[in-house]
């Protein structure tokens, strides 16, 4: 019968364990010294060996002959553990037996002498799981317990785990395993089990392992089926060609073209994707860009290997840093608001518009995301251009006219030479007049259009508090002055209402369309009008009328 790679390869000594020499090293130390605790507490994430460890270290201490700290495997007791004939040696599932009961079962039982070993060993997995009740019962044996009783506990979540165990327990941390040694391992059992597996899907799956040995075997499993295990394989075997298509996501993200965006969301979600499983699968994109920009020496280990290095490279050079945290900060809001959305499609559309439109926000960070991409193309040498084109004009001064002043009714008087003494004025400016016909191509087409035009075009995209207030003239007045579109709007709430780069962008296009140019957008504070306050000063006069 067919059996799972990671059942077929489970390590039988300290020896094979990968990647935890800090602990195996410890462990056959004290086996081959005979100073052995009476319990232990392995932590750490899952498919990192502490389960194995514990079985290993259960035969190691109940050995004939062990040799050098390891199992020698070939004794009567070591094959009688691992064919569990051997009932001394007892391992539990605290998930499944997490109550007081279990708990008491095990202590009555604990007492008695082994049968068949030296050691009677109780390994207790997902330790964390057991109930107060059940800790506070095998706290007490944990304390005191007898000679011939070892206790190993396995746990994922240390934080969960009594103080009072924890301190009757000596501690060991198995770390998550470094790509490179699980990727030597993959290749290793690869060439025993005549796999023909690419080195570059073995470090793609010892980076989707996640540390874990376990995991990436499971996964070696899974692509075993095709001749040649090559990255295309791998990618299509995990479930990972939709990766390439939130990478294809974020460069039409990049280019901001919005409607493309949109269409390959619209084809994802026909294809049955997820809106939370998008948004979360982008985030990770983002968080793998961000790694690469801040840590590009270290970026190998810090990336969670589902995407592409060159892909990544390539996306860390278009986003600054506040950029990506600015849009992951985006991503992970529309992510905690899908939760109570009612319509999550809708909200997953509304996040990738934001995305794709960089400049729809007002918040803090979004400002400083802006900020730090005009200061990247300003370093790049990017010619900054004004927000509304600049009408250069050509400046005519007038030129002095010289002529000599004499007076007509005494033309045969004598010249007084005082009048023809050089004055000597500190600065001298020559102005000339501009040519008519220079005058007439310089000057200004006349604005056409009014405000209630311009009002009539804005009001389709204007909110609809903004809609109605435009036709209250005692709460919003425009017009046009020399070129400007003035808007004056009530003080307080009103002008605060008008005062956002959007409303006004809005007027500005209605501009636009309406007069056929570009027109600045002025807002004023609308003044009070000095009408109604002669109005008031009359009725004032009238004793019928009161005021409150």
């Amino acid at each position: 019968m067919y059996q799972a790679l990671y059942r077929k390869w489970r390590p039988q000594t300290f020896d094979q364990v990968v990647g935890q020499a800090h602990i195996t090293e410890t462990l056959k130390s004290q086996v081959r010294s005979g100073r052995l605790s009476h319990a232990y507490i392995f932590i750490g994430t899952r498919g990192t060996g502490k389960t194995t460890c514990a079985r290993i270290l259960a035969r190691a201490v109940n050995c004939e002959h062990p040799v050098d700290g390891n199992p020698c495997g070939r004794c009567a007791a070591c094959r009688g553990i691992l064919d569990g004939s051997v009932l001394d040696v007892v391992e539990l599932d605290a998930a499944s037996n997490n109550g007081v009961d279990n708990v008491r079962a095990l202590r009555e039982e604990a007492v008695f002498s082994p049968a068949a070993v030296k050691k009677r060993v109780y390994i207790i997995d997902e330790v964390h799981m057991l109930s107060t009740p059940a800790f506070n019962a095998l706290l007490k044996i944990l304390e005191e317990p007898p000679e011939h009783l070892m206790f190993i506990l396995a746990t994922t979540e240390l934080q969960k785990v009594p103080a009072t165990i924890l301190s009757r327990c000596q501690r060991h941390s198995f770390r998550r395993i470094e790509a490179g040694e699980i990727s030597k391992y993959l290749r290793y059992i690869a060439s025993r089990e005549h796999f023909a597996l690419s080195d570059e899907a073995a470090d793609l799956i010892a980076r989707m392992a996640d540390g874990g040995v376990r995991d990436a075997l499971s996964l070696l499993d899974q692509c075993s089926a095709s001749e040649t295990i090559d990255v295309d394989v791998v990618y299509s075997a995990l479930g990972l060609a939709g990766n390439r298509r939130v990478v294809e996501l974020l460069d039409k993200i990049l280019r901001h073209d919005t409607a493309a965006v949109l269409r390959l969301f619209s084809a994802m979600w026909m294809d049955g994707k997820d809106p939370s499983t998008l948004l979360t699968e982008l985030s990770g994109l983002m968080r793998d860009i961000l790694m690469v920009h801040v840590a590009p020496k270290s970026a190998g280990e810090l990336i969670s290997g589902a995407y592409d290095a060159a892909a990544l490279s390539g996306f860390a050079g278009r986003m600054t840093t506040e950029e990506l945290l600015c849009a992951m900060d985006t991503v992970q809001s529309a992510l905690s608001g899908l939760r109570t959305a009612g319509n999550p499609k809708t909200a997953a559309e509304l996040c990738l518009v934001s995305l794709c439109d960089d400049t729809a926000g007002e918040s803090l960070q979004q400002l400083r995301a802006r900020i730090s991409r005009l200061e990247e193309e300003l370093a790049r040498g990017a010619p900054v251009r004004p927000a509304y084109p600049q009408k250069y004009e050509e400046t005519y001064e007038e030129e002095p006219e010289l002529r000599c002043e004499t007076d007509d009714e005494d033309d045969d008087d004598e010249l007084d030479p005082a009048m023809f003494e050089e004055e000597q004025p500190e600065d001298i400016i020559l102005k000339r007049e501009a040519p008519p016909a220079v005058k007439a191509e310089r000057a200004e087409a006349p604005v056409l259009g009014s405000w209630k035009e311009i009002c009539e075009a804005a009001k389709p995209g204007l909110p609809m508090d903004l809609r109605v207030s435009l036709g209250d003239e005692s709460r919003v007045r425009g017009g046009l002055e020399d070129g400007v579109l003035v808007i004056e709007a009530l003080p307080g709430f009103l002008y605060d209402r008008f005062n956002r780069q959007d409303i006004q962008g809005k007027f500005a296009d209605a501009a636009r369309a309406v007069c056929g140019r570009e027109l600045r957008v002025q807002l004023r504070p609308l003044q009070e009008r000095e009408t109604s306050r002669h109005s008031l000063d009359e009725l004032k006069k009238f004793k019928e009328v009161q005021f409150l």
